[in-house]
Parts: C-alpha cells; sequence; structure tokens
C-alpha cells in the first residue's frame, strides 16, 4: 500500500516526541557451506562469508535513516546455528571460532552477530555438545557474540538433560564473567518453541527454513503506544485496544517501510517486520508504564496479567493488518534491567519472580534481563528453565529465559549492567531447592497439543 503524507506526518511526530525508533535490522546468513573437515578452513570461510555478506549493512543502513529520519539503533546479524559446523571440533576449536565471529562482528561495527546456537530439544548431537561444552568460555571471551540453546519445544517435550547442563552452563558463565557483573549470561537465552526469524538478540539465529540470506527488522514503539493512550484517559478497554492495534498499524507500517527500503539497497530479500514493544531506559519509554496507563497503580498488582493480555493482542492484530510479513515474537518484551517501570515495580514490591513467570503466559517471550542473586544453585537456574519451558509448551508459543545469577550480589542490592542492557535490583530465588527433579534427567513427554497432525 502507498504511504499517504498524513501517515508521514504521524510518523515524524512519533520519532521526535514519542521514542519511535527502528530497533533493530538484522541481516540472516546462512553458513552451511562453510562446514569443512579442516577446521582452520572453516574458521576462514566463516569469517570471509559474514564480512562479505554483510559488508554493506552498517553504512546502508546509516544512509537510509538519515534520509528517512527515522533513527536505526542497531545493526545485526544472525547465522544458522554454528552447532551444525562443530561436528568433528573440539571445545578449543568451538571457542576459537567464538572469537572468529566476534573478530567478524568488530570488523562490520555491527552491535551483535546470534547464532552461537544449538537446538537440542530432543536430543544433544556431538556438535551442539561441543558448543555447550564451549559457551561459558566463548562468552566470557567475546563481546558481541550471542548464544541460544533451544531445549523444548511443543512437539517434542522438554529435554530435561539439556535443561540441567543449561543450569550449569549459566552458573559458569556468571562464574567467568564475574568481575564485570556476570554480563556474559545477558548474552544467553534460552528457549522453548524458538522462532527461526527473530531479529532480537540475544535469541537471533538464522533458522532451517530460512534463504540463503535475508533482512528482518525489529521496531520498537512503547513510547508511543503510551503517548498514545494517554490522549484517551477515560477510554474502556475495548477503546483502549482499538487505541493500541491502531497505534501498531502505524509503527509497522513505518518500519516495513523502512526494512524494505535497507534491503533492497542491500538486494537480499525482505523477511519479515517483527513489532515487539521493546523498552530502553529512556524516560516515558516503557512496557510496564503502558500496562499501567491502562490501569495499574503499580506493574505488578492484581489486573497485570490481564493488562498485558490485552496489549500484546492489540499489538498482534495492528502489526498483522499493516504487513503480510509481521513474524519473529511482534508483541511486548518485558526485560527487568530495561525498563524503569518494571524496575520501579520491583523496588516497590509490586512485582517479584512468580509474577513475572506468569505475565509470560501471555506476553511475547518470557523470563528476560533478570538478575539472581548470585548464590542460586544450577539446579535452581534449571528448575526456573523447566518452569518457563513448560509454559511455552504447553500454551504452544515462545518462551525464553536470560537470567543472570551475579556472583557476590544477593537479594536487594541493584546491579549496573550499562548502556542498552541498564540496572537491575536482585531478586531472590526460592529457597526450597528442586535438585532431585533436575537430577532425574530424560524427557518430559509432548503435552496432548502437539498431536495436531
Amino acid at each position: 500500500m502507498p504511504i499517504g503524507f498524513t501517515e508521514i506526518q504521524e510518523t515524524i511526530r512519533m520519532v521526535e516526541m514519542e521514542h519511535l525508533d527502528i530497533r533493530t535490522v538484522t541481516m540472516g546468513i546462512s553458513l552451511r557451506d562453510c562446514a569443512d573437515h579442516d577446521f582452520a578452513k572453516v574458521k576462514e570461510q566463516v569469517y570471509q562469508k559474514i564480512t562479505t555478506t554483510a559488508q554493506n549493512l552498517q553504512a546502508t543502513a546509516n544512509q537510509v535513516a538519515q534520509e528517512y529520519g527515522v533513527p536505526i539503533i542497531n545493526k545485526r546479524i544472525a547465522i544458522s546455528p554454528v552447532s551444525e559446523l562443530l561436528g568433528h571440533a573440539t571445545k578449543e576449536e568451538a571457542v576459537e571460532l567464538a572469537i572468529t565471529l566476534d573478530k567478524a562482528a568488530q570488523a562490520l561495527e555491527v552491535d551483535f552477530i546470534g547464532g552461537f546456537s544449538a537446538l537440542v530439544h530432543k536430543g544433544i548431537s556431538k556438535g551442539d555438545q561441543v558448543l555447550l561444552d564451549a559457551l561459558p568460555e566463548a562468552l566470557s571471551q567475546t563481546e558481541r557474540v550471542c548464544s541460544s540453546i533451544s531445549v523444548a519445544t511443543t512437539r517434542t517435550g522438554i529435554n530435561m538433560d539439556a535443561v540441567a547442563q543449561m543450569g550449569k552452563i549459566i552458573h559458569e558463565t556468571a562464574e567467568f564473567t564475574k568481575t564485570d557483573n556476570s554480563i556474559g549470561c545477558a548474552k544467553l537465552v534460552v528457549f522453548c518453541n524458538p522462532v527461526e526469524d527473530n531479529p532480537f538478540m540475544a535469541g537471533a539465529f538464522h533458522g532451517a527454513g530460512e534463504g540463503e540470506t535475508v533482512l528482518s527488522v525489529g521496531v520498537s514503539g512503547p513510547g508511543v503506544v503510551l503517548n498514545a493512550l494517554k490522549r484517551y484517559p477515560d477510554a474502556d478497554l475495548g477503546q483502549v485496544a482499538d487505541v493500541i492495534k491502531n497505534t501498531a498499524f502505524k509503527i509497522t507500517r513505518a518500519g516495513e517501510l523502512i526494512g524494505r527500503v535497507v534491503a533492497d539497497r542491500l538486494q537480499v530479500p525482505f523477511g519479515i517486520m517483527d513489532l515487539s514493544l521493546a523498552p530502553t531506559n529512556a524516560l516515558n519509554d516503557s512496557v510496564a508504564e503502558i500496562l499501567e496507563e491502562i490501569g495499574l497503580e503499580r506493574v505488578g498488582t492484581h489486573g497485570t496479567i490481564a493488562a498485558l493480555a490485552l496489549m500484546n493482542d492489540a499489538v498482534k492484530k495492528g502489526g498483522a493488518m499493516a504487513s503480510s510479513y509481521v513474524g519473529g515474537l511482534s508483541g511486548a518484551f518485558i526485560p527487568v534491567s530495561e525498563d524503569n517501570g518494571m524496575i520501579r515495580g520491583i523496588e516497590d514490591g509490586a512485582l517479584n519472580l512468580s509474577k513475572l513467570e506468569a505475565m509470560t503466559c501471555v506476553c511475547s517471550v518470557g523470563l528476560d534481563m533478570i538478575a539472581l542473586e548470585g548464590s542460586a544453585s544450577p539446579e535452581t537456574l534449571a528448575a526456573i528453565i523447566a518452569d518457563e519451558a513448560a509454559i511455552g509448551m504447553i500454551n504452544k508459543k515462545t518462551t525464553a529465559i536470560r537470567i543472570i545469577p551475579v556472583i557476590g550480589k544477593e537479594a536487594g542490592d541493584i546491579v549496573e549492567f550499562g548502556g542498552l542492557l541498564g540496572r537491575a535490583p536482585i531478586i531472590g530465588v526460592n529457597n526450597f531447592n528442586s535438585d532431585k527433579l533436575i537430577k532425574r534427567g530424560g524427557r518430559i513427554p509432548a503435552p496432548l497439543q502437539s498431536l495436531i497432525n
């Protein structure tokens, strides 16, 4: 559909006054043709393919942002899961490959490169295990490499052996980066039902169903939605849903225009629009504040899940009407450290870990950027992962876990991550253990919902 003059005026207002931005343009690149028995060749081919394919990503995105007046905040790369290249590799070689990826990202001046990943929801292959073993060192020795591990799907159930390993890996990664507030864990996501076209980090990877190269776009507009709602303080909830839906439509239209221009100039196929309301630490750029504008005194109080469900559904409906290629996660992110309203809810005692888990039943992702007390055991971390995976598995939706046990910190402390990652209050975990559950291992069978053929 053509873009009208009124839409252009509205977009200018949203950019200048309401924090509208293109949060990320993410180029997906397949590395399957880089496999080789000679691992030196693997590293060389990976570096060359990434730096050649994405050589103009940064410059083109900057040029389009300047021409159209819409900020593009992050430029990122997602690659096919690295475990596919590690069948004949050692742990040390896997770490070397992570460092190679980091060097490629630095050379291209992109913010992150995602795809140091493995899909182990039904079993763990040799290459998968090599990657898992290498993760703590790989994440501690790189700055821009992100990892995601799929441990569960609705069709396969939950691989509890993989869940147990991830509890240990997160704990080890926290220890490896403890001098920097265990920041390595912020680059690691554990998934149930991961999607193949997610442009947002740290969970992005280039899925098996994708083409050779593709460009996907993530748009974020919590500030735009918040400002729109403030103009209707007495609207009923049906009208509130309409306001959010109409606003999401406008945001998606603006984002797709920019994304298609970038993709066209790079001469790569346009993939999807991910309309996820992703907050920042900027004033009035908060998902929690949208929920409070809907009618909560503080996020986390009774009614929070109902308000979040309303908002998430309206965002999806508005985006789906604006584009035929809405994909990724598209809804609302609730990362604690990146959302001033979420932080305030925890500090005021309205929001806790159990409520955050409950909220993930209706939002786009899951437990995101949550700082936990450093004494949390690997088994406790694994049990938290298992709970969140169960929510995704039963509800046939994506859930993700990005938890950070900050070594040396206790519940009530505040940790500063800096930049986009923000700050977070340390949350305590349940004092009763789940060790026996985790040590049983095996696989939680797929639920009845999986029988859809």
